[in-house]
């Protein structure tokens, strides 16, 4: 894919277009349409229009929409879609604390939830390499839920930048998801914004901020994956927001 460049003095060209359906979903639309088909060639309308509505929605679903990233090396991108549900200080996990990794101290960790009408491709917040990437297998509990991180199947990720800067983040599959998807893997280098993998029907996304750094989001507020500024680097200022 070609890389566009935009400023905020007028450079680039923006325009509206229809987003691609990943190619992760492009076969269970090809199954959702033949099944449409086939209760339309039966004259079995009551089934037919159902089977339509459910079409259209797996190609919302997997939705792929392009995303235009500011770069600022104090910038740590939002990583997904979603309602910010939970902002709260805990311990990283163990599979990303040790030698290299983020420390056995507290740290900010917000949560992403991804209701299933929402873009479900993630993002790395940061430029850098993946220096970890851990799968646990799990339950489904709501995606919701604080416990969710502990007990749900999800899916680690370390990304270190060259300057030694470190951000932790985890895939947490919910209710009704029952895939995660790498699109990435250790050593590989990733740039900000750029598509690490998805989480199909419906889930959760945990970032694990720096130490000294506060949110650059509030509770309740919902973030884009790769365009909102999730917190930068250094930055304890406190921020309140009022619903309307």
């Amino acid at each position: 894919m070609a890389i566009e460049k935009y400023s905020n003095k007028g450079l680039g060209e923006a325009k509206w277009s229809f987003p691609p359906v990943h190619p992760e979903g492009r076969k269970f639309a090809v199954i959702a349409g033949a099944i449409t088909l086939f209760f339309a060639l039966m004259a079995w309308e009551t089934l037919a229009w159902p089977m339509a509505a459910v079409t259209a929605w797996v190609l919302a679903f997997f939705r792929d929409p392009k995303r235009v990233t500011p770069l600022d090396e104090k910038y740590i991108m939002a990583p997904a879609d979603g309602l910010i549900n939970l902002i709260m200080p805990v311990k990283p996990p163990v599979e990303l604390r040790g030698e290299g990794g983020l420390g056995d101290e507290e740290l900010i960790r917000v949560s992403i939830f991804m209701s299933v009408f929402d873009v479900h491709i993630n993002r790395t917040p940061i430029e850098g390499t993946v220096k970890r990437q851990a799968y646990i297998s799990g339950k489904f509990l709501n995606a919701d839920l604080d416990k969710a991180s502990e007990e749900n199947e999800r899916q680690h990720f370390l990304v270190e930048r060259s300057d030694g800067l470190k951000v932790g983040f985890t895939q947490i599959a919910g209710l009704i998801a029952r895939r995660i998807m790498s699109f990435v893997k250790e050593g590989d280098f990733v740039a900000v914004g750029q598509r690490i993998g998805l989480i199909r029907f419906g889930s959760r996304v945990d970032v694990y901020l720096p130490k000294g750094t506060t949110p650059n989001v509030v509770l309740g507020q919902r973030s884009i994956a790769g365009e909102t500024v999730l917190a930068v680097v250094g930055d304890m200022r406190e921020i309140e927001g009022v619903g309307q």
